[in-house]
């Protein structure tokens, strides 16, 4: 699913794991994804990385009290902030399975403000964007009073690890240069 000849780094070769790359291999393989690609493949070149990313990853993403449209969301919509190409690739469909209105991620991708029916997904868009994009970086008080109102304190607190999480997976892949590898599912150039 990654561009092999444009990568900066490249997974470790499989059939010269050392014994600690092979048991998180497999430990990655264990949990929900069942695969081991994109920043995650990568990591295994500090095998001490990818088994705390994964630790990490697994919660927020599978189990994270936001559920997984609301945790999608905020995924594409840090994915979008990025610019990370491959994290979009990888999370929009899973956005739209989750039951994501495909105009709200067209939205987000073409970089306008959706427009909402539900204010949970609101919520979540508002404070990820806000988060990103302020000139502090960091929401405004009436933004996380909303936002505080809306999911509430757990909730709001997966969020807050949720955008952190990808962030550092889109700094990953954009510093590694980790794109699909098919050039015409990428979407967003602007």
């Amino acid at each position: 699913m990654m561009n092999p000849d444009k990568l900066r780094l490249t997974p470790p070769d499989p059939s010269s794991y050392t014994p600690r790359q092979q048991e998180v291999h497999n430990r990655i393989l264990a949990t929900p994804r069942g695969r081991v690609v994109g920043p995650l493949a990568l990591w295994l070149n500090r095998p001490e990385l990818a088994d705390a990313a994964t630790a990490l990853g697994t919660y927020l993403r599978y189990e994270n009290s936001l559920g997984p449209k609301l945790g999608e969301l905020a995924i594409i919509t840090t994915a979008r902030c990025w610019d990370a190409e491959f994290e979009w690739f990888a999370h929009k469909p899973l956005a739209l399975q989750a039951g994501l209105d495909p105009a709200v991620a067209e939205a987000i991708r073409t970089r306008q403000t959706p427009d909402f029916a539900d204010p949970e997904e609101e919520a979540v868009y508002r404070f990820t964007h806000e988060a990103f994009t302020s000139p502090r970086k960091q929401v405004s008080d009436a933004t996380y009073a909303m936002a505080l109102d809306t999911l509430g304190q757990d909730r709001l607190v997966d969020l807050v690890a949720l955008i952190g999480y990808y962030s550092f997976v889109s700094v990953t892949l954009n510093n590694f240069n980790v794109l699909p590898e098919d050039a015409s599912k990428m979407e967003l150039q602007d």
